[in-house]
Order: structure tokens, then sequence, then C-alpha cells
């Protein structure tokens, strides 16, 4: 029989109440609580602190506080990459950011899902999708970026935008749902 932590991170419907993933979850508030009164800390003492949590932290990547998250063992950030204050990342799936991307204030990586069904939400279950990031991606501040979402190397994901489908490399998306520049 499974549990419901591999079942969350199989991407099948699970319990979040159950008591191993509240644990963990209280760890990273506990984690949360100390790494955002690091702001005066320098990078290489919060990249210390990242690295008790996050799954992955490369080299020279960057973290401002505050930042929050769900468990943070779910997270790997690439070399160099840059998240910016008020970052958001739920991770009850794989979060992956690669190396050079940049991330602006008060964007939101989102993999948790709720089913569409109202029986299945009043259960209390829910699902997540990962979402990987490429590298040297530009995600202006604000962004949405929504469960199972892909984001090909070099893409820009203007401020403000929702991302919904994947984003092939290269492309800039913009607005609400994020659509190629250009598009109606």
């Amino acid at each position: 029989m499974r549990t419901e932590k591999q079942k969350m991170l199989a991407g099948e419907v699970y319990r979040p109440g159950d008591p191993e993933l509240r644990m963990e979850a209280q760890r990273a508030r506990e984690w949360m609580v100390r790494y955002n009164a690091t702001l005066a800390a320098s990078p290489a003492e919060r990249r210390v602190m990242l690295r008790e949590l996050f799954a992955c932290v490369g080299e020279d990547a960057v973290v401002r506080p505050p930042f929050h998250c769900d468990y943070g063992q779910h997270i790997s950030i690439g070399d160099g990459a840059f998240l910016n204050f008020n970052c958001v990342i739920l991770d009850v799936a794989p979060v992956t950011i690669g190396a050079l991307t940049q991330v602006g204030p008060g964007v939101q990586f989102l993999t948790a899902d709720h089913p569409r069904d109202p029986a299945l939400r009043r259960a209390g279950v829910e699902s997540g999708r990962p979402i990987t990031i490429g590298a040297n991606v530009w995600i202006g501040g604000g962004a949405l970026i929504l469960p199972g979402i892909t984001v090909g190397d070099d893409a820009i994901i203007g401020a403000g935008a929702v991302v919904t489908h994947d984003v092939p490399a290269g492309v800039t998306v913009v607005g609400n749902p994020a659509r190629p520049r250009g598009t109606t």
C-alpha cells in the first residue's frame, strides 16, 4: 500500500492531512521562520540554509527572503538562479528551476491542484503536477505558473502573466492567460 506522500509525489489524489505530510510541512514552516529572518545575511549564508531543505541548490543561486513553500524538499534550483522577494512555491510535486533563471518579485509556482468534482473537494483530497523551468528563463514580477507547466530554455514570462500552457524554448508570453507576444 502506498503512503499519502508517495501518492502526492506520483501526481495521484492524496490526503494532505496525513501525519507524515503534516510533520514535513511543519518542518518547512519552522525553517521558513528562520530563513525569512536572514534578509541581512549574505547570499552564501542563505545558500547554506537553502541546502538544509531544498532537494538541490546550485552554485551562486539566490533566494531573497521572504520566501514561502509547502515542503521545500521537492525544490531544485540551478547554478546562478535568482528568486526575488516574496516567491511562493507550492511544492506538492517537484519544482525544478534551471540555471541562470531570473524570477521577479511575487512570482508563484503552484504545483497543487484540486478536484473539479465538488464531492471530491469536500472529501479534502488534492493532487499535484510538477513544474519545470528551463535555463536562462526570465519570469516577470507577479507571474503565476500553474500545475504541470514546462517552460523551455531562454523563454520570457511577462510580469503578471498567468501561465496555463507549456511555453516553448525562446518564446515570450504575456497576459492572462499567457500567450505568445503579438497574438490575441
